[in-house]
């Protein structure tokens, strides 16, 4: 099998990023890097108190730099934060020698998967599902322009996303099974 340098998931909150990444890392013999948790690690603070003390605009410069750093490593999954891709500037860093794979999941599961999730800034209000409503509209043709592969996570086990995901980066395999959209890209 002929693995890209790097696989890159996008997508919104609750579709999984980090555990079909930590998975699929496996799977790949790669190692698995989650953006959201490095900037944890090098501030010794959370998303949100990051959010709380420099504002949305303070973490996505700190994302985009670590984006840049990120993009660099070869033989990685690195799981995306959900706004990563409203910067045009992170576009060349998530696309750079690698494979994006965006997660795409319904709305319903979104809330499902983050009601409990304390840890999501964006959703510490009175209406969580209209936020995750208006980034999915925001979100989600950037997302689909960014990626060689859509994936739908929505009722499927991570084991069978990353089972499915595996074999449509080998289309030789002869598993593969392969929709082609409009525009080229492989969905399921």
């Amino acid at each position: 099998m002929s693995l890209p340098k790097r696989v890159v998931l996008v997508g919104p909150m609750g579709a999984g990023k980090s555990t079909i990444g930590r998975m699929l890392a496996k799977e790949l013999g790669y190692r698995f890097l989650d953006s959201d948790r490095i900037i944890e690690e090098r501030c010794g603070a959370n998303i949100p108190w990051i959010f709380d003390v420099e504002g949305e605009d303070g973490f996505r410069q700190r994302e985009t730099a670590m984006l840049s750093e990120l993009s660099e490593q070869p033989q990685t999954v690195l799981a995306t934060g959900g706004g990563a891709v409203m910067r045009e500037e992170n576009h060349a860093h998530l696309k750079r020698d690698s494979m994006v794979i965006y997660l795409k999941t319904s709305i319903e599961q979104q809330v499902e998967r983050t009601r409990k999730d304390k840890n999501r800034p964006l959703l510490q209000n009175d209406d969580p599902e209209g936020v995750l409503r208006r980034l999915f509209a925001l979100r989600d043709p950037i997302y689909t322009g960014l990626a060689d592969i859509v994936m739908y996570t929505d009722r499927k086990s991570p084991r069978l996303v990353v089972r499915q995901l595996v074999n449509r980066m080998n289309p030789k395999s002869p598993r593969h099974r392969r929709k082609v959209g409009k525009e080229g890209r492989n969905h399921a």
